[in-house]
């Protein structure tokens, strides 16, 4: 195996590390625990509400942070530094939930709070390596072959996270449903000691990224005026984006489409547990998701050798617009582990594709602010979509009137990414 090769399936195992936060611990444990364990003392409808404030939270936080950070690391040609320290971040908080006892739903929220935010904020340096791993230049226009390249090493990072994550999650899940079988007092036990478990894994396997993925610049020393140039670079960069017309357009549609996939993997099991389903049947389909969505993922990176990159967001939309309509009307748990099914065959390849699109938009050389703002959009949606589900959920009391309100969010993404352009030289 060459350098080059070496570091892209490198960079990509780490979707392979983070992702065991985001399936066991993200859309997985923490809403059931949240739910039956911590928060048991609220109404349901109401410990939702407090469910989505939290990730909203942490989405705001990156918001506000990740386009300084980028620039920052552009700057000091350190965004391995940058991954690694808010990966730790995530790490020890991750650990932190095993401390909460029952009935502390507020300490678990402020250990989430912060797990969650150095989860989102490493993925900010971690994008922006994609393209120094699948080789791209400094220009805005890439050539068609890095183009595809950049999808196929897209789909790899996300497809190995599907596999990685679920495997965990599936020791973990039999561990809490079996937990005498591990000599283990009770399920509560086994789900914190489940959460010890993310996170050995998420530091284990950050090793390889940090070994093998190359800096393309030289560092440079951390200071105040580095920081200040970082600063006046966002501005510099917020005035400049005029001239990046169709990345700013791709992120308007990013904006809304991203909201609604987000929202539906964070909030999906609880949509489940509010309408009357059993919480092991919920987690057995979440299985499903993750374990079709490991070759699906790598399919669609493969796709764009045969039609336009955004061909297969399109249809990825089109499918979780069905999606939120089914999800509405559903009566059985059948037809959750049917939508499971479905949403396991296109929400990797959304994530991936959007990612790679956005890269073959952008300079390499600002590719760390760049994907700051592009996080900074993804999470700002986050901000809104699970608050809005939660909300309307109280007002209206109707789970069901909550989860139908994401399809504005997918049928206005589809709208605006028809206006986006790949340049000439990128398109497949």
């Amino acid at each position: 195996m060459n350098d080059r090769k070496r570091s892209q399936l490198a960079w990509a195992f780490y979707d392979w590390a983070n992702s065991s936060f985001a399936v066991v611990i993200m859309a997985g444990f923490f809403p059931l625990f949240f739910k039956e364990y911590w928060a048991t003392s609220l109404d349901r409808t109401v410990s939702t509400f407090w469910l989505g404030v939290v990730n909203s939270s942490a989405s705001l936080l990156i918001v506000l942070l990740a386009p300084i950070l980028g620039a920052l690391a552009d700057q000091l040609g350190r965004r391995k530094g940058f991954l690694l320290i808010l990966a730790l971040l995530g790490i020890v908080m991750t650990c932190g939930l095993s401390l909460a006892g029952k009935g502390a739903w507020q300490l678990a929220m402020v250990f989430y709070l912060l797990a969650v935010t150095g989860f989102m904020g490493a993925n900010v340096f971690y994008d922006a390596l994609l393209m120094t791993v699948s080789g791209q230049n400094g220009q805005s226009g890439q050539s068609g072959q890095s183009g595809q390249e950049s999808d196929r090493v897209s789909a790899l990072g996300f497809a190995l996270g599907y596999l990685g994550g679920g495997l965990l999650f599936a020791f973990c899940v039999l561990m809490t449903q079996q937990p005498h079988w591990f000599h283990i007092a009770d399920a509560a036990s086994a789900v914190k000691i489940s959460f010890i478990l993310v996170a050995l894994w998420w530091a284990l396997f950050t090793v390889p990224v940090l070994v093998y993925v190359k800096e393309t610049h030289a560092s440079r020393k951390l200071s105040r005026a580095a920081i200040c140039v970082a600063v006046g670079r966002v501005f510099r960069t917020l005035r400049e984006l005029k001239e990046l017309r169709q990345a700013v357009i791709f992120l308007a549609a990013y904006w809304l489409y991203i909201d609604g996939v987000g929202t539906v993997i964070r909030m999906a099991l609880d949509y489940g547990i509010s309408i009357g389903f059993d919480s092991g049947q919920l987690i057995l389909a979440m299985l499903i998701t993750q374990f079709i969505g490991f070759p699906a993922t790598f399919l669609y990176g493969r796709v764009t050798a045969y039609v336009d990159v955004r061909i297969g967001i399109f249809f990825g939309l089109a499918v979780y617009a069905l999606v939120t309509v089914w999800g509405s009307l559903m009566q059985s748990v059948w037809e959750f582990y049917m939508l499971a099914v479905i949403i396991g065959l296109v929400q990797g390849g959304v994530q991936a594709l959007s990612r790679s699109l956005f890269s073959r938009l952008i300079p390499e050389k600002q590719a760390g602010e760049l994907f700051g703002f592009y996080n900074m959009v993804g999470k700002s949606a986050a901000v809104i979509g699970p608050v809005m589900m939660g909300g309307l959920g109280v007002l209206t009391g109707s789970p069901r009137l909550a989860i139908l309100s994401l399809l504005v969010l997918f049928v206005g993404g589809f709208l605006l990414l028809l206006s986006v352009r790949v340049p000439p030289k990128a398109a497949t």
